[in-house]
């Protein structure tokens, strides 16, 4: 195991009495990851030791009596030590699920999160009446999580995607392939609007920007502030500068009585809503995740 393990004379590798057996290794990593703060221990474990053994959780736990072998042992000790270092378990897996569907996701995008859907719901409700014709434009779009949802939900709407970054885009597109939604999603390169066709309209923006106020990020977990795309994550000094890029351009390329949507910060929606209602929008919404927390701001043009 790692090495602080090795004082655990039960070791596999040491060719002591005692065996690593799956049980063994759950009840060591969970207690060794819940003292570095991991706030789930146990699913971290057996995800990581699911992937290790090409088994789900459910297998752990019947085959809990079966011992690793040397090279299981090997490769679950090297995921076990990333993840003590705060390397996310997505990344470590390598996907995580988003509205029903695994995404492919690496450091060059943030993880998508639960709270996330909400911008899908809200975008496919406030566009309801023309579903089987919407044309979206989904910026800031990292994995494609929303835009690909999107597309998958409406297979005739057309979806594109834009990111600064040119290694999210390049996610979005493995995403896109992977879950069938090359058909309707394409993806590019843009900084916010710069390299949409000027004439382009769409019936819904969707954004998940950067909004974490810059003197934040270094009280987040370590886990995001050290591993996930900074690019992604910080909106300068109040979280909202490109909202308010977002909210001054989107109304250029909105068709009439087109929505804008955004996913913010617990905390910034009733800001945000005063922007756009000041800006022109009308039906100005906030929407609330499953955690009770104001998540989305729409309005129409």
């Amino acid at each position: 195991m790692t090495r602080g393990a090795e004082g655990d004379r039960g070791g596999a590798e040491g060719g002591a009495q005692d065996p690593w057996t799956i049980r063994r290794i759950v009840a060591w990593g969970t207690d060794d990851l819940k003292k570095r703060g991991s706030s789930s221990p146990r699913l971290d474990v057996e995800l990581l030791l699911g992937l290790v053994l090409g088994v789900d959780r459910v297998r752990l736990i019947i085959e809990g009596d079966r011992p690793l072998e040397k090279v299981e042992l090997t490769r679950y000790r090297e995921l076990h030590t990333r993840r003590r270092a705060g390397e996310p378990v997505a990344y470590l897996l390598g996907h995580r699920e988003f509205y029903g569907r695994s995404f492919r996701v690496d450091a060059r995008v943030l993880i998508p999160r639960p709270e996330t859907e909400r911008l899908v719901e809200v975008g496919m409700a406030r566009t309801k009446p023309i579903a089987l014709s919407a044309r979206v434009l989904d910026l800031c779009t990292g994995s494609g999580c929303v835009a690909i949802s999107l597309a998958r939900e409406r297979p005739t709407t057309r979806v594109l995607g834009t990111d600064v970054s040119p290694g999210a885009v390049a996610v979005a597109e493995e995403n896109a392939t992977r879950l069938g939604a090359v058909s309707n999603a394409g993806f590019f390169v843009s900084d916010l609007f710069a390299a949409i066709d000027q004439r382009s309209r769409f019936d819904l923006i969707t954004a998940n920007p950067p909004y974490i106020p810059a003197p934040e990020i270094a009280t987040l977990q370590v886990d995001i502030r050290g591993f996930e795309p900074h690019l992604a994550l910080v909106g300068g000094a109040d979280g909202l500068d490109l909202v308010r890029r977002i909210v001054a351009e989107a109304p250029a390329f909105l068709a009439p009585g087109g929505v804008l949507a955004m996913e913010l910060a617990s905390g910034q929606a009733p800001e945000v809503a005063a922007l756009l209602a000041e800006s022109g929008y009308r039906e100005v919404e906030i929407a609330k995740d499953l955690g009770g927390h104001e998540r989305v701001v729409s309005g129409r043009r």
